[in-house]
């Protein structure tokens, strides 16, 4: 199947993103530090929570901050985040948007397993237009703003194409209530193709693998804004292909996304559709 283009972006004020993309790396540097200062201290689920969607306190503290944060730096421009909001219907509307999910991988975090990630985008009606994933265990800041490429820690990162997924790595997730439909038969086809499935836990770690070239694709049949949007900044700038489960070009997709690194697309994709129920 063939990636279909996207309507291209507009043009923003090169001022207005210099200054999003140093707040945004501010707030990663502040949530990286207390998060690997607090994971696996004890932290449980209320009864009632899902082991997929839990909520801390550290999460609710450091989206707090992080909207205190952006009210003062872009007062007007709403956040959207995982700890208190459900993103409206007509978030669209609004033009720019702030979307942070301050711990992306909480169950991990509670157990103190080494990933988990704070991310935060600013978007616009074209997708992320600035973003940053803190992975506070490997001591990275992954950032990127829309046509001035990726970084971590400060180093460019630039995609080549592959041609080859045999000995690849793709990474997938669970929803919050288990494993989406078709999850069983995507893994099967994928190591028909000796291509290992990893599920890890974080939606924007599993992204960023692929915009660092660790992994050649992720697949996530259904997610929150917040777990990818920053991500999602990362990937394209990096040069991944973006595209939603048809297969068309989009840089925030609305009914699931694959994250591919050039070359693979197609054959992830069919992998992906073949699974479906």
């Amino acid at each position: 199947m063939t990636a279909l283009p996207s309507e291209p972006a507009r043009q923003i004020d090169a001022a207005l993103v210099s200054r999003a993309f140093e707040v945004a790396g501010r707030l990663a540097n502040d949530a990286a530090d207390v998060i690997t200062a607090t994971a696996g201290r004890g932290a449980r689920p209320a009864p009632t929570e899902s082991p997929f969607d839990w909520v801390t306190d550290t999460g609710r503290t450091l989206e707090r901050h992080t909207r205190r944060v952006l009210s003062e730096e872009f007062p007007g421009t709403p956040v959207f985040g995982e700890e208190f909001d459900d993103l409206p219907t007509d978030a669209r509307s609004h033009g720019f948007r702030w979307s942070v999910d301050p711990v992306d991988g909480t169950a991990n975090y509670v157990a103190g397993l080494p990933w988990c990630a704070y991310s935060l985008a600013m978007i616009d009606d074209h997708g992320p237009v600035v973003g940053v994933v803190a992975d506070p265990y490997r001591a990275q800041i992954y950032a990127a703003a829309r046509g001035r490429g990726m970084r971590a820690n400060g180093v460019p990162v630039q995609l080549s194409a592959q041609r080859e997924t045999r000995a690849g790595i793709v990474c997938t997730e669970l929803t919050k209530d288990g494993p989406w439909a078709g999850m069983g038969r995507f893994i099967s086809g994928a190591a028909r193709a000796q291509v290992g499935v990893r599920l890890l836990g974080s939606p924007s770690l599993a992204i960023a693998q692929v915009a660092l070239g660790h992994a050649m694709a992720a697949v996530l049949d259904s997610y929150q804004e917040w777990d990818v949007a920053g991500a999602l900044a990362l990937a394209i700038e990096a040069g991944a292909e973006v595209v939603d489960r048809q297969g068309r070009t989009a840089s925030l997709p609305e009914d699931g996304v694959l994250v591919a690194a050039p070359g693979v697309t197609t054959e992830v994709l069919d992998w992906w559709h073949t699974a479906q129920p």
